[in-house]
């Protein structure tokens, strides 16, 4: 933990650090939906029917001489790699949703239309709320850096790390490709989906399937999963990272209209986020129920058996990753110059040969003005701001010039 002085205690480590998260109840009729309407009918399946049988795989018996087995290298190092950039992506993304920890599905932002929130504070409606008022505390525990408005640091790793997990996702389906691997992940009959939701139906109601050994084959559903993850969820993470790309987005203004909007976009980017989380969750329980020593050699050692050689270096390597987070989040606070200029290295020679050469093409109209303004910062305190301020304006002049065209002053 860092140690403030009182200015940036009060900035950093606010006194009120309070933490809820609120859903909109339409948004949590959906979801409960979404949830309990699988579980009901699986339970339902089983009250009437019974537990449905459940065929052994083929693919997945030991000592299968066809189809693809085993862990080769390039997949073990695949794994631990989107070990490592997926939980600092993860980590920095918390960081940078505290700092406006409002989700929409319009582009106006107006206080109240957001579908879920990860804060207690209603915006007042007697004066003006600024987006610094807004930010929320988050640990350094779960977060990088972590806690109140830090915001510019944590897009720094946010931008580092997303280059380390587009090049390892790369990597890894190109090794599918190129190998027979791709057959475990890839379904190749319709009926895999009938035999995915029979193994729901067994986990569903508190039972274990006949579990093929994970070195040789999957069984249906965790087949899907690992397609979903790596086909469907990845690339929308991709996808909607760059929607949110100002350059981009006024470049191509219908590119981001396919997501609902810049909002929209960050929306399904954090949807995208619960479901990474969510299939970690599940992975790791599932790994550790169906023999955790003998899954650990398969991903660590690429061997089959039951020794505790992977399971120690597995250990390990987890602890690196736990130490990344530390010297992270050190960094973060003692070396923020130079993090700053570690993400320029990494990030503008792309800059230079995609979105710095993009022209903003994108016209907006009267209607496209928020009927809310969030300020940034804080409100001025100065006496002349103050006597702008009474006279509704109406004094207020801009003067634009210097390195312009068409040199203008702007008057209230």
């Amino acid at each position: 933990m860092i140690a403030f002085d009182a200015a940036h205690r009060a900035v950093h480590y606010p006194e009120d650090r309070r933490f809820r998260i609120w859903i909109s109840t339409r948004t949590l009729l959906l979801i409960s939906a979404a949830v309990l309407s699988p579980l009901v009918l699986a339970w339902l399946q089983h009250a009437i029917l019974g537990l449905p049988y459940i065929a052994p795989s083929s693919a997945s018996a030991e000592g299968t001489p066809s189809g693809p087995h085993g862990f080769p290298f390039w997949i073990r190092w695949s794994h631990f790699s989107n070990l490592f950039f997926l939980f600092m992506l993860i980590r920095s993304g918390l960081s940078i949703l505290m700092d406006h920890p409002r989700l929409y599905w319009n582009d106006h932002c107006t206080p109240g239309t957001e579908w879920i929130r990860f804060t207690p504070l209603q915006v007042p409606k007697d004066r003006i709320w600024t987006a610094k008022e807004d930010a929320r505390y988050l640990s350094p525990l779960v977060s990088t850096p972590g806690y109140r408005h830090t915001v510019g640091i944590a897009r720094s790793w946010h931008f580092i790390t997303v280059y380390g997990f587009v090049l390892t996702g790369i990597f890894f389906v190109i090794g599918l490709l190129t190998s027979t691997q791709w057959e475990r992940l890839v379904p190749t009959s319709p009926g895999v989906f009938v035999q995915a939701w029979n193994t729901f139906v067994v986990y569903a109601n508190f039972h274990l399937p006949p579990e093929p050994n994970g070195f040789y084959g999957y069984n249906a559903l965790q087949q899907l999963a690992y397609f979903a993850t790596v086909f469907v969820m990845a690339p929308l993470a991709i996808l909607t990272g760059m929607a949110m790309s100002p350059a981009l987005v006024n470049r191509f203004p219908l590119y981001t209209k396919i997501f609902g909007g810049r909002q929209g976009a960050r929306s399904i980017h954090f949807l995208v986020l619960v479901g990474f989380i969510g299939f970690i969750v599940v992975h790791v329980t599932l790994v550790a129920l169906t023999g955790f020593q003998r899954n650990m050699n398969h991903i660590v050692l690429g061997t089959d058996n039951l020794g505790s050689s992977g399971m120690i270096l597995g250990f390990i390597g987890i602890a690196v990753v736990l130490l990344s987070w530390i010297g992270a989040h050190y960094i973060s606070w003692f070396f923020p110059r130079g993090l700053q200029h570690a993400q320029k290295a990494v990030t503008h020679p792309v800059m230079l040969l995609t979105l710095d050469k993009l022209i903003p093409q994108e016209h907006y109209t009267a209607k496209d003005i928020s009927p809310h303004f969030w300020p940034n910062g804080k409100m001025p305190v100065r006496e002349d701001w103050k006597q702008l301020a009474a006279g509704d304006f109406k004094s207020y002049k801009l003067k634009v010039c210097g390195l312009v065209e068409n040199p203008v002053d702007l008057f209230g």
